[in-house]
């Protein structure tokens, strides 16, 4: 059975993904978040890192969960009730996380925006969104019929998709930022595109989008997150020669 390092995974990570570089929220925590013994055998990626993803994790045999968003977003103390059963089951089956958000959001290669740009065909793409004294997404000049840019995403996530029709009926400039970055629309406008596409947003945010002329697709913040960590755990199979499999945990949101 072929193993690898932890520690060399994780700093692999770290380097590939600039980590310590990348400026994101107070919570993320970007990195190696729970150890193990130290030898890896399997990778599970997941978009999130929980009780649930940790149980599939360890049925499919990892010992390595790589993870979008991570174990620690707000205080993680005191050690009892679900926070006990958590680092119980971790310590138990020794299973190791290792998280990034940002950074694996804004990769070029293995980064979500990047991968579902490439689902969807976008090519000659260009740094948008600029969130952090960062630009964490993308954008790309395509002439293209609203309702088949829809189908197109309807594909690439396998998910619902919602459309705020407030642009024109053929798109132009096209942003894309996955997640939860509907609350910002402003700035997605403000950077000249007349389309965005994004996970999830506020329902206020309709009128928001007539108002500036904005066609808005939501595609899920799930779905369209779990493009990074499924082309990051491959490339760590690739490099590291251990196999790898996708945990599949939908919020459906």
């Amino acid at each position: 059975m072929a193993k690898a390092s932890l520690q060399k995974i994780a700093a692999y990570c770290d380097r590939l993904l600039r980590v310590r570089q990348v400026n994101d929220y107070d919570g993320a925590l970007n990195g190696l978040q729970a150890a193990n013994r130290g030898m890896i055998v399997r990778i599970a990626a997941a978009v999130d890192a929980s009780l649930a993803t940790a149980r599939q994790a360890v049925a499919s045999g990892a010992n390595l969960l790589v993870a979008h968003h991570g174990l620690f977003w707000s205080e993680r103390h005191p050690w009892t009730g679900p926070n006990y059963q958590l680092i119980r089951f971790l310590i138990e089956h020794d299973l190791a996380v290792y998280s990034a958000h940002l950074p694996l959001d804004m990769h070029p290669a293995v980064g979500n925006n990047a991968q579902l740009c490439r689902a969807l065909g976008f090519k000659a793409l260009k740094p948008f969104f600029f969130e952090k004294r960062q630009f964490i997404g993308l954008q790309t000049r395509r002439a293209i019929d609203r309702d088949e840019l829809v189908r197109h995403l309807v594909k690439a996530v396998d998910s619902r998709v919602t459309l705020i029709p407030g642009g024109n009926q053929t798109c132009r400039k096209i942003g894309v930022v996955t997640g939860g970055a509907g609350g910002h629309l402003k700035t997605a406008a403000a950077e000249g595109v007349d389309t965005f596409i994004t996970g999830e947003g506020p329902h206020w945010t309709y009128a928001q989008a007539e108002e500036l002329g904005l066609n808005v697709l939501y595609a899920g913040h799930y779905a369209t997150e779990t493009f990074g960590v499924k082309a990051l755990a491959a490339d760590l199979s690739h490099r590291f020669g251990v196999p790898w499999s996708f945990v599949d945990h939908p919020t459906g949101l």
